[in-house]
């Protein structure tokens, strides 16, 4: 069967992305090392990873469209299908969904006529759940073209989209103004961020988040340390010290049945050494 000819970009447009690619590929040492921004390149080019992109970084990289192919399949923020202006993701991990994440995307889901992964008619919102944003203490988030909106709930989310299909301006809680999801895959592909205001915008952890390295640096008073078992632990407000023996519970105390005698266990050892219910 012969083989068909690998599709390729308009003479201008290839031209145009080549000299792209060049300035991607002259960063590293080794150009199979620019696959991943030179598939957000392609990607800003249609919204997608089409096969032309595809073939395109094959011929510029000197690798096989086989070996692109894997990689674009691989990771999840290279769009497969055309997709909408914007990337809405709910964030369903756990905290998020128990914090009302599942209730979010339900609901967009029905208010879209979407499912999963899926874009309105009119090319505006790509729907999709997505893992875990490391924004654990602004639960729940949802991300549009990967910037932040957070603490939010049904309502918000549904005033957020349809804001986002009429045209109106909507601001991300933190971080940089928003963009369509082609700018997006340009600047991940490494080019300068021109947006107004992007370069001072800083997204910023949470106060919970914070905890431990201001803890670190000595700007908290230090927590109660909980000793591990088999270890006295500090005094207690009535100034008793507790025994190894008192920390122990039912269900992690050393026990004395024999491994040869499971159907008669002995209760677990208390504090003056003889067991439970004896």
């Amino acid at each position: 069967m012969p083989q068909l000819p690998a599709p390729a970009y308009p003479a201008e447009t290839h031209a145009r992305l080549k000299a792209d690619a060049e300035a991607i590929i002259a960063r590293y040492p080794d150009s199979r090392s620019a696959l991943l921004p030179m598939l957000h390149l392609v990607q800003s080019e249609e919204g997608y990873v089409t096969r032309t992109g595809m073939a395109f970084c094959a011929e510029l990289l000197g690798l096989t469209t086989a070996e692109v192919t894997a990689v674009a399949t691989f990771y999840t923020m290279y769009r497969r299908k055309p997709s909408g202006d914007y990337q809405v993701g709910v964030c369903t991990n756990t905290l998020c969904a128990v914090m009302g994440g599942d209730a979010i995307f339900d609901e967009l889901k029905e208010h879209l006529g979407v499912g999963n992964d899926e874009t309105t008619e009119d090319g505006k919102i790509t729907l999709e759940h997505i893992e875990c944003n490391a924004a654990c203490d602004y639960a729940p988030v949802v991300m549009v073209n990967w910037e932040f909106f957070d603490n939010q709930t049904p309502d918000s989310a549904k005033r957020l989209v349809d804001d986002l299909r009429e045209g109106r301006t909507v601001e991300p809680t933190r971080g940089a103004p928003l963009c369509t999801y082609k700018e997006t895959a340009r600047i991940l592909a490494g080019f300068p961020d021109e947006r107004p205001g992007a370069v001072e915008a800083t997204g910023g952890a949470g106060p919970a988040s914070l905890i431990g390295l201001k803890l670190a640096k000595g700007e908290l008073p230090q927590q109660r340390v909980v000793h591990p078992r088999g270890q006295d632990g500090a005094p207690d407000a009535t100034g008793h010290t507790p025994s190894p023996a008192e920390h122990l519970s039912s269900h992690d105390a050393p026990q004395q049945t024999a491994p040869a005698d499971p159907e008669n266990p002995a209760g677990p050892v208390t504090g003056d050494g003889s067991e439970e219910g004896k």
